[in-house]
């Protein structure tokens, strides 16, 4: 996973959100609750937050080296996946409904792509700020924001339809949330050999 792979995701959401229609703006989604514009302001990039990753640096170990460290944490019983998820759909939801559409897609096509050019070749084990969690690798940030941006395109695409995502990013995708649970506790539930629950490792 690389900033070619997130930044490809962001102009095809560009290009997606460029021919809706405004009842497909309005489309309800998989998601209770969510329309296909409050999906769409959630998953924008926002340049404000990536300026202060250029400077930004901690010293001593990440919290999370990688995004299945993170999204383990987010995701455990207790964790942000959880306890902020109605704060997460309220802030998209109001998102969807003050901005501009332009503006908003003007966000994935010129705005986040400049923000992430700006960024320049960062070494993915730089360690950076993080509100949550302290401190975490540059490359962890980069792992979970390809795989929100994924998996939310998925959402639209069930939703409205449209080109599939491409299949080197669902492949990188796929193997970041298999990291997420316990080794053998996957193998032995994708095998059939185990009665555990390993799914969802993600909401």
């Amino acid at each position: 996973m690389n900033t070619e792979m997130l930044d490809e995701l962001w102009r095809s959401w560009a290009e997606r959100g460029a021919v809706l229609t405004a009842e497909q703006w309005a489309t309800p989604t998989r998601l209770p609750g969510w329309s296909v514009r409050a999906l769409f302001a959630h998953v924008a990039p926002d340049p404000a937050i990536m300026a202060t990753m250029r400077d930004a640096r901690v010293t001593g170990p990440p919290a999370a080296e990688n995004g299945a460290e993170i999204l383990r944490i987010f995701n455990a019983p207790g964790g942000l996946a959880h306890t902020a998820a109605d704060d997460i759909a309220v802030q998209a939801s109001e998102t969807a409904e003050h901005i501009d559409t332009d503006a908003l897609l003007r966000r994935f096509a010129e705005d986040g792509p400049r923000a992430l050019a700006e960024l320049g070749a960062i070494d993915p084990a730089t360690v950076l700020p993080h509100p949550h969690l302290g401190a975490v690798t540059y490359q962890a940030l980069l792992e979970v924001a390809i795989v929100d941006v994924t998996v939310h395109l998925l959402d639209l695409i069930a939703a409205i339809g449209g080109p599939p995502v491409p299949q080197a990013t669902l492949r990188g995708v796929a193997q970041v949330l298999a990291a997420v649970p316990d080794p053998v506790d996957f193998i032995e539930a994708a095998t059939g050999r185990s009665p555990s629950t390993v799914l969802p490792v993600m909401r």
